[in-house]
């Protein structure tokens, strides 16, 4: 089922997004982080491919169509896979922007996305600093694109599609914290995503001192990747503990 949504007063100014998620949970975290950012507005969820492309259609009631200018797409979908969406709305001439936000870490599955006009690729799990980087890059694109539309425009030149360009992958690389190995940031944010941990538990998930974990929490934090926030247990002073940033 869709769900449309129209609260706003600049519904003109900002990108319409549908939702294409068939997880309860996730679908209402990922409207969370569109209604913390300005400039995106969400149009509506889609829980399947099938309702996905009926709305992206014109054939659900109480969404237009027009009105959508980005679709987050989930590549598990309950009835075909996230490709095969995407090769029926490129075989339809539907030519909406698509962010995909998934966990499928199949690199034949990338390229495919990529081919067929992915504007960027989100895994999941991952934190808001991220989502917002890759959205804000989209919005920029959209906006360097919008100003040289029209008959008025004139010819484009190298450099405007350049600048065009650069917007957009201004934002393809995920915010990394300095001195901290990606794949111990991946792995940290990975343990922090249903819990919080103290610099001591983290040390232990991940196999190393705790010095070393403090330090590579406290690089991710500075950063934005992770909040620190006090646990307050029974007795004593209240232990620092990290979580991914909501």
């Amino acid at each position: 089922m869709v769900q449309a949504n129209r609260s706003g007063s600049d519904e003109t100014a900002s990108l319409g997004v549908l939702v294409v998620e068939d997880e309860t949970i996730a679908a209402k975290a990922h409207a969370n982080y569109i209604e913390r950012m300005d400039g995106f507005r969400l149009i509506g969820f889609a829980k399947n491919a099938q309702h996905a492309l009926a709305a992206l259609t014109g054939r659900i009631v109480g969404i237009d169509a027009r009105e959508i200018d980005l679709v987050l797409l989930d590549m598990n979908l309950p009835d075909g896979h996230g490709i095969q969406l995407l090769r029926t709305l490129r075989a339809h001439q539907i030519g909406v922007d698509v962010i995909a936000v998934t966990a499928a870490r199949d690199m034949q599955v990338v390229q495919d996305a990529l081919s067929l006009g992915v504007a960027h690729y989100i895994l999941k799990p991952f934190t808001f600093p991220v989502f917002r980087s890759k959205l804000e890059a989209f919005a920029a694109y959209r906006r360097q694109v919008d100003d040289q539309c029209g008959p008025a425009k004139g010819a484009i030149t190298q450099s405007q599609i350049d600048a065009a360009v650069a917007g957009m992958r201004a934002g393809t690389g995920p915010q990394r914290a300095k001195g901290v190995p990606e794949v111990v940031q991946d792995q940290i944010i990975a343990l922090l995503t249903d819990e919080g941990l103290s610099a001591a538990e983290a040390a232990d998930r991940i196999g190393v001192s705790r010095v070393t974990a403090r330090r590579y929490l406290e690089a991710m934090a500075d950063v934005g990747l992770l909040d620190r926030q006090p646990r307050y247990g029974s007795a004593g002073r209240p232990v620092l503990e990290y979580v991914t940033v909501r």
